[in-house]
């Protein structure tokens, strides 16, 4: 087996690296930020689908990282759960393009008032800090390294660097690392709030307002600002997601703000994964790097080879 770099460490930098020591190569990933300072580590991180296209890869991607999700919520440490929530609409609608991918979906027979139609299922919800730092320590169990370096370009594989294959994973970053710019920032901002007892997690599928309820707190958004790099949490967005969320789950009125957090989603027309000589592009994943994580990281294990 072959020198592979992973460029990028966020939570698919992280799995494709998991998934290349699994397969027997020698894997070191790079990145500027370390996986606790990426966007990876803002996310509510829910399984869902959000702004990744093309439809039909990223349902397939999505089906076997929520069985790997599952798996892995019976494993001690990995901070991830799976639990019951409620996408929610305004208008009648069909089943999401994803449905194939959620086998126990259910319609709602009720939606709450103000709402048309709705479906329920069981999703992995990932404590990203926790899970970030079991990522890291099973590269480290795999024999990987994770080295903050900041790069002006991709790697040069070949015999003068030792690197036989390179993987990008870098994100937003691909918009500099791989000359891409149709890569481009969707700001989301979110709120942490005290847990004040609730177990569901609800989504409005009419625009960017979810409550995802964690173990120790419960986070709540969020904004969907395409173009916008600031990663400085703006007090009256804040408020507005703040109320927004509260008429979604009455319940969280008055629960204790714990922090603020801003992250930039790399969104593209559509996700670049494919094999360009002796480089893998895995990058534009737009609000779904979670959810497509485990799929794309064995889809690149393959092109490696």
């Amino acid at each position: 087996m072959g020198r592979v770099v992973v460029v990028g460490a966020g939570v698919v930098g992280l799995s494709c690296a998991v998934r290349l020591l699994e397969a027997g190569h020698r894997v070191d990933v790079v990145a500027r930020d370390l996986p606790l300072e990426t966007t990876s580590a803002v996310a509510a991180a829910i399984w869902y689908p959000y702004r990744a296209l093309p439809q039909e890869r990223v349902t397939a991607w999505s089906a076997t990282c929520l069985d790997e999700l599952v798996r892995l919520a019976d494993v001690p440490g990995t901070g991830v759960r799976v639990q019951e929530g409620d996408e929610l609409v305004r208008l009648p609608a069909p089943d999401p393009w994803w449905r194939s991918a959620v086998p126990d979906l259910t319609r709602l027979s009720s939606p709450p008032a103000g709402y048309a139609d709705g479906w329920s299922f069981a999703a992995p919800v990932v404590e990203m800090p926790v899970y970030l730092r079991w990522l890291l320590a099973r590269v480290d169990e795999l024999g990987g390294t994770v080295t903050r370096l900041n790069l002006s370009a991709l790697p040069e594989p070949g015999p003068a660097s030792g690197v036989d294959v390179v993987v990008s994973c870098a994100g937003i970053g691909s918009r500099l690392l791989a000359s891409d710019r149709t890569v481009v920032p969707v700001q989301g901002q979110v709120v942490r709030l005290a847990q004040v007892g609730i177990s569901r997690w609800v989504i409005d599928g009419e625009g960017p307002t979810y409550v995802v309820p964690r173990e120790h707190d419960v986070v709540v958004g969020g904004t969907a600002e395409e173009g916008e790099w600031s990663r400085t949490p703006d007090p009256l967005v804040a408020e507005q997601v703040l109320a927004r969320a509260t008429r979604l789950v009455p319940q969280l009125a008055g629960a204790r703000v714990l922090g603020h957090r801003v992250g930039l989603r790399p969104a593209r027309p559509s996700v670049r994964l494919e094999r360009e000589g002796d480089v893998v592009h895995c990058y534009g994943h737009g609000g779904a790097g979670v959810t497509l994580s485990w799929g794309c990281a064995d889809e690149v294990t393959s092109l490696v080879g």
